[in-house]
């Protein structure tokens, strides 16, 4: 029942709360959809139906016995296979982990589970996680529910195939350089990049330590911003296990308080063209807020160019030093998009102790910069990538006359997971061949509930999610 699995899961919560809908026939839906589009999609690497009957047995027993019920109680969601479900696959994609089986939840699991949510399994990803695209040589290429001669993007792809398409009412993804945001935009969905910390990336791999702990985050994804609200709300917290947990309250701005924030944007960033439905989507974007009462006003820090090479330097150069050994030796089991990113940091100077003591203090200096610059406007709006979803196999694209490569497509992405902003995307527009097309709304660190918010204000003038064809 399509019809049933594309609702909100705020509202199949409330039906559950409401008797109007029990947990087992909203599974059994999700499960049919599951049978129907996977073949085709590619999203889920394993999806647990006994084990998911069980959970939502379990649930109907809950509300028989009138137990408190969480906020996401019944709900079916799923999880990127990069982060830990017990008992279900943990192999990020890649030969070198075949048949890794997680053997204890990751905090933010057992957070969505105590509310109440059912975790009907685990999506695909690329190798590592290491592109834009989700492709691997453990479970093949995953496509998009709105053409399947496209990508759904990456490295969450599985994530946002899975959503869009009905399979799952949510979930989680991961971000270093635009992997939940990248997808949601090309697959029409929502999607939040915290700042690092503020949701526990305990229980991802690779690990978020080092460099990777500057830049890669985990998340929620979702068709509506007040899902994405109450995931958030769910998953957020300190955890021991991440070196960039802090206790922050959720705090969410009230109305009034909302519209005395100047609200800034830019439709390029004077390197990188985008697509003119992207340009589009920004000032759609831009009107709807002001007709909600916003303040906004183009406005483009300086220092994002920088910021971009800085990315680079950790996500690109030192990412690539601290995943050699594991890959060293294994070259024939290797996807040939992860060996497309090894020839690119194989092109690189490898850091040296003062060149990543320099690159550090770089990074520190330009998120100074930055912050200073916002306090004109303390949230930014942007794309969230030059193109729309690309077809399988593209490298480069021709935007107004000038050639975007495959890396430099995704800036917009990029400078937020260095200077640790958080970013929300919403869907707003589209491609002249009916692709979605997402705008970025970005502040300062730990301000999450701020994009949330200004995020919601858009989807409620433009009317959201779209479903897509397939």
């Amino acid at each position: 029942m399509p019809e049933l699995t594309f609702r909100p899961a705020t509202w199949m919560a409330e039906q559950i709360r409401q008797r109007q809908l029990s947990p087992s026939e909203l599974v059994e839906a999700h499960l049919a959809r599951i049978a129907a589009l996977n073949p085709k999609l590619n999203a889920f690497v394993q999806v647990d139906a006994e084990g998911v009957r069980r959970q939502a047995h379990a649930a109907e027993l809950a509300l028989a016995d009138k137990q408190k019920l969480g906020p996401l109680h019944g709900v079916p969601i799923s999880i990127k296979s990069s982060i830990e479900v017990a008992g279900l696959s943990w192999e990020a994609g890649t030969r070198l982990r075949k048949g890794m089986v997680a053997t204890q939840n990751a905090p933010l699991v057992t957070r969505l589970c105590a509310a109440g949510a059912i975790i009907l399994g685990v999506t695909n990803t690329p190798e590592l996680l290491m592109a834009w695209e989700t492709d691997n040589l453990l479970y093949g290429r995953t496509n998009s529910p709105w053409d399947l001669s496209r990508t759904p993007g990456g490295s969450s792809g599985g994530e946002a195939a899975a959503i869009a398409s009905g399979c799952s009412a949510g979930g989680v993804g991961s971000d270093g350089g635009g992997s939940i945001r990248v997808p949601a935009h090309f697959s029409g969905i929502c999607g939040l990049k915290p700042t690092p910390g503020r949701v526990p990336a305990t229980g991802h791999f690779p690990q978020s330590v080092g460099p990777f702990a500057l830049l890669g985050v985990v998340g929620p994804m979702a068709r509506t911003m007040a899902d994405l609200k109450v995931l958030f709300e769910v998953m957020q917290g300190p955890d021991d296990g991440d070196p960039s947990a802090a206790p922050v309250p959720v705090r969410w701005p009230l109305p009034d308080e909302l519209k005395k924030i100047r609200i800034g944007y830019f439709e390029d960033d004077g390197r990188t063209p985008v697509t003119p439905e992207t340009r589009a989507a920004v000032r759609t974007a831009v009107e709807a807020l002001k007709r909600a009462g916003f303040q906004v006003t183009p406005f483009r820090p300086e220092g994002l160019e920088l910021a971009r090479q800085l990315w680079w330097q950790f996500f690109g150069v030192a990412g690539g030093m601290l995943l050699g050994p594991m890959l060293q030796g294994h070259e024939s089991d290797l996807s040939p998009i992860l060996k497309e990113f090894c020839r690119g940091v194989a092109a690189e100077t490898p850091h040296t102790a003062q060149t990543l003591l320099d690159t550090w203090i770089q990074r520190d200096v330009v998120r100074m910069q930055i912050f200073a610059q916002m306090r004109e406007c303390p949230v930014l709006l942007c794309p969230v990538a030059s193109i729309p979803a690309f077809r399988h196999g593209e490298r480069s694209w021709n935007v107004e006359g000038k050639t975007v490569n495959y890396l430099d497509a995704w800036s917009y992405s990029e400078w937020f997971n260095l200077l640790g902003m958080p970013g929300a995307v919403v869907p707003v527009g589209k491609s002249p061949e009916g692709l979605p097309i997402g705008v970025q709304i970005v502040a300062q660190p730990w301000q999450e509930e701020l994009v949330l918010a200004v995020g919601e204000a858009v989807e409620r003038e433009r009317g959201g999610w779209r479903e897509p064809p397939l």
